[in-house]
């Protein structure tokens, strides 16, 4: 069963950094397209970044770019999101997931919440 757990989300000042982690099971971790998004309810659902299998390649949102990193360990099943200069704007909940045999997976998700 594909589990995938989101971590590392909390309340922060803006201008601060977090790095969110997502824990991944029960699927071939390093054959899967990883992603987050994340989630505020003026916004909707809002695409942020993916990587590739291996890892040398990502691409952003144009919201986040240069701020925030997306990076894998595929021996540790985890991906992360490194983010920095946080905004007010940038609050909301993160989810990570995956496309695993034609169906696609999300965790749980973590909040983040940027406000001084």
């Amino acid at each position: 069963e594909v589990h995938l757990v989101e971590s590392g989300g909390a309340l922060v000042q803006p201008g601060g950094s977090l790095r969110l982690s997502c824990a991944a099971s029960g699927f071939t971790f390093s054959s899967c397209v990883m992603t987050w998004v994340r989630q505020t309810p003026g916004k909707g659902l809002e695409w942020i970044s993916a990587v590739n299998e291996d890892g040398d390649t990502a691409i952003y949102a144009d919201s986040v770019k240069g701020r925030y990193t997306i990076s894998r360990d595929n021996a540790k099943n985890t991906v992360y999101l490194q983010m920095n200069g946080l905004k007010p704007e940038d609050t909301a909940v993160y989810y990570c997931g995956s496309d695993v045999l034609a169906r696609s997976y999300w965790g749980r998700g973590t909040q983040v919440t940027v406000s001084s």
